[in-house]
């Protein structure tokens, strides 16, 4: 890759990955350009050759930014498993070991965009659906290679099961950010690890 097509690549994520950290802090509606220019220290001619608009830039947050967060935190590891259930067992405990984790502070950042755009943007919502629909689809197939393997009960129904883990997963973050609580996020994950132990053969 020569400096022509360098350069622009990099104008790009520097823009998404500020855009980011200001959504993530404010929320959508609330993220200021203003000050996603100042982090980068680009100029909005800069900002616009990249992103028409401020929806265009969040969008592209979502795809670009979120998406592989999320892929190589929650779908990584469980991709190829035929042991799905110690292998969410490892991604809670690998949650509950950080020591201050900002999904308690800040929250999930896909969480977050649901909660406030869904209701408010239909391209958002179809775009945050795909990506938890993704992420659901990920669980039910590693739920089905288990079953295989003879690690979950066979009257699991992975789609149900898949949806249930990832929402409640959501939600031991969604109420940890309410109550700014590291010791509630830890007891939630606990017992999410209690409910896939149930599942087990």
């Amino acid at each position: 890759m020569n400096v022509h097509t360098k350069a622009p690549d990099l104008t790009r994520q520097k823009l998404l990955e500020a855009a980011f950290a200001e959504i993530h802090r404010n929320g959508f509606q609330a993220a200021s350009l203003t000050q996603i220019l100042a982090d980068t220290g680009l100029t909005k001619g800069a900002l616009y050759h990249h992103f028409p608009d401020k929806k265009a830039l969040g969008l592209a947050v979502i795809e670009e930014v979120v998406r592989p967060g999320l892929a190589a935190v929650m779908f990584a590891p469980l991709a190829d498993t035929r042991q799905p259930l110690a292998a969410l067992q490892g991604l809670l405990a690998t949650k509950a070991a950080e020591g201050d984790p900002m999904v308690v502070t800040l929250g999930c950042p896909l969480n977050n965009l649901m909660q406030e755009m869904s209701p408010v943007d239909e391209g958002f919502r179809l775009q945050l659906n795909a990506v938890f629909r993704d992420w659901i689809g990920v669980v039910v197939a590693a739920l089905e290679r288990g079953k295989a393997a003879g690690e979950v009960r066979h009257d699991v129904d992975p789609e149900a099961t898949a949806f249930f883990i990832v929402s409640a997963l959501e939600g031991c973050i969604g109420m940890s950010k309410n109550t700014q609580s590291v010791t509630a996020f830890r007891g939630c994950l606990a017992q999410l690890g209690r409910y896939l132990d149930t599942l087990k053969c």
